[in-house]
């Protein structure tokens, strides 16, 4: 019967740290890299995360001082993946606002029979449409989750993986930045 060598949990333990040590070390480097591809602080930090998460999946031992080359093709990696679910993000987003405007149209249509009433609600929403194409992305989606799509604020916390409070103070944020928008899209005539 052999005994275990019990200086082998410190190697392991002492490699560990060193393969630690190099990740913190390469990670300014790989932020700067992301953030070139993104520009976005919050994509940097997603990206970076899955990385990081890809290197504690796999370890990879055998790079042998290779280890910059390995996580800047994970990273690039990583970046594209996330612009891809970016884009399918925007491309549903789109299409639900579409159908969300189409029934809206829709409704209106069938409640508005005064010609002039339905001339006004068509300018409305054009200029409500207006406004939210000029807000930033974020803000957007948060007021399409809310008022489109009527979810509650824990929805849309539990969906996008933020805190109820976080999602309490984006939404007062974009609908200050909305009406401002819609404040200086009306003209003396509309008032």
């Amino acid at each position: 019967m052999t005994v275990p060598d019990s200086s082998a949990p410190r190697a392991d333990a002492a490699s560990s740290t060193e393969a630690d040590q190099a990740i913190r070390d390469h990670l300014p480097w790989l932020r700067s890299v992301v953030w070139a591809r993104l520009r976005d602080p919050d994509a940097v930090d997603d990206v970076v995360q899955e990385v990081l998460l890809a290197y504690a999946k796999h370890r990879p031992q055998q790079l042998n001082g290779r280890l910059a080359p390995w996580l800047y093709r994970v990273a690039v990696r990583q970046c594209l993946l996330y612009r891809r679910r970016q884009g399918r993000w925007t491309r549903r987003q789109q299409e639900a606002q579409r159908r969300q405007i189409a029934r809206w149209k829709q409704h209106q249509q069938h409640q508005t029979a005064d010609p002039t009433g339905w001339l006004l609600a068509q300018e409305n929403q054009q200029r409500v449409r207006q406004a939210l194409a000029q807000l930033p992305d974020r803000d957007a989606q948060m007021l399409l989750l809310k008022y489109a799509h009527g979810w509650s604020y824990r929805q849309i916390a539990d969906h996008l993986g933020v805190s109820l409070s976080c999602v309490e103070s984006r939404l007062h944020r974009a609908r200050g930045r909305l009406r401002r928008l819609l404040a200086r899209s009306l003209t003396p005539e509309d008032l």
